[in-house]
């Protein structure tokens, strides 16, 4: 057994979160997975029922899981509130020590139409950034007064070393190259993170490193995409760049991502907002929520159901099967219906990832 705690959040997040997480069910229900999920509040809604956005019973709940499944937080009704919803998702990074943020994102063949950029620049993109979570300005103190305000940029060599391994550790699993992101002409914490990560690269002889100032790198994005395989940056730059990086595939809303620790449950979750323009009207691209369904099941050991959930999910575009975002007319439930309608033919001719559930 497998316990998931879901945590729909606020706009949109419910909407995509209950596609997942039917994606998911039918995956428990037909390998004999095993998946149990407990859904609570967290974010805004957490706000309205319990006054805070992180909840004691969510974040024990969370401390208790394999792994977690996130909608989304945040919207412009809790701007007057004393502590915002996206508190309550930093204060959960930081609780459960989740200090590296994964996010893929490349070009599906067959799909280079969805993206923005000339089909010769695109093509072939496949890029992964890691986004150390935990550290930076994002954590500092802060001050803020009438007329002055700031903000601390805070880093440690234990806090670059270790997301250093982890951007290396995903590089030899892929093309063996990462770019290491900075301001290191300007800021003394990339000066810093410069030199950490250059020693680290020293114990991975077969990977490539190099480095880029983060505006050369934003650049480089949408110039020449194919030229990145591991993107290694700290929070804020890591932030920015990856949801720049989000529309070479032609949609926010398709893009997943995972937060992970040393040990312990990990946080997936689609990379876009709350929405809340949109929430409630089933318009919604589920497809984010989706992918980063998939990255649970390769955090608890199911690979195997992964790859079917992610080959679903782009056999459905490949059909073309698309939401507004896409230019076309499906809605999120009716999308992800139809992910699911060739998951379940996927699993149909996998009898060997079936028996192995099982």
């Amino acid at each position: 057994m497998k316990k998931i705690v879901v945590l729909p959040g606020d706009g949109i997040g419910p909407e995509v979160a209950a596609e997942a997480r039917a994606c998911l069910a039918l995956i428990s229900g037909r390998t004999g997975l095993d998946l149990v999920f407990e859904e609570h509040d967290f974010g805004g809604a957490a706000i309205d029922r319990h006054g805070v956005p992180l909840p004691d019973s969510t974040l024990d709940a969370c401390r208790g899981a394999d792994a977690i499944l996130m909608g989304a937080v945040g919207g412009p009704r809790w701007d007057a509130s004393p502590e915002r919803p996206e508190a309550g998702l930093l204060a959960l990074r930081k609780a459960l020590g989740l200090f590296a943020n994964l996010r893929p994102a490349r070009i599906i063949e067959g799909l280079e139409d969805l993206s923005p950029l000339r089909f010769d620049i695109s093509e072939g993109a496949d890029m992964l950034v890691v986004r150390e979570l935990t550290g930076g300005l994002y954590f500092g103190e802060k001050t803020l007064e009438a007329d002055r305000a700031s903000d601390l940029c805070e880093y440690s060599r234990e806090e670059i070393e270790r997301i250093a391994h982890v951007a290396f550790c995903a590089a030899r699993q892929r093309k063996r190259k990462v770019t290491s992101v900075d301001k290191a002409n300007v800021l003394a914490t990339s000066k810093l993170w410069r030199r950490v990560v250059t020693e680290v690269a020293q114990d991975y002889g077969d990977v490539t490193l190099d480095h880029l100032y983060v505006d050369a790198a934003a650049m480089h994005l949408v110039t020449s995409p194919r030229s990145f395989d591991v993107i290694l940056t700290e929070n804020l730059f890591g932030d920015i760049l990856s949801d720049e990086m989000s529309v070479i595939g032609g949609s926010i809303g398709l893009l997943g991502s995972a937060s992970v620790g040393a040990d312990g449950a990990g946080l997936f979750e689609p990379i876009h907002g709350s929405a809340p323009d949109i929430a409630g009207q089933d318009v919604a691209n589920p497809g984010g929520a989706i992918a980063s369904a998939a990255m649970l099941l390769d955090h608890i050991g199911r690979s195997g159901e992964a790859r079917l959930l992610e080959a679903a999910l782009e056999q459905t575009l490949g059909a073309g099967h698309r939401t507004r975002d896409l230019g076309g007319s499906l809605g999120c439930a009716d999308f992800g219906a139809a992910v699911r309608r060739n998951l379940e033919q996927n699993l149909s001719h996998s009898p060997e990832v079936v028996e192995e559930g099982a």
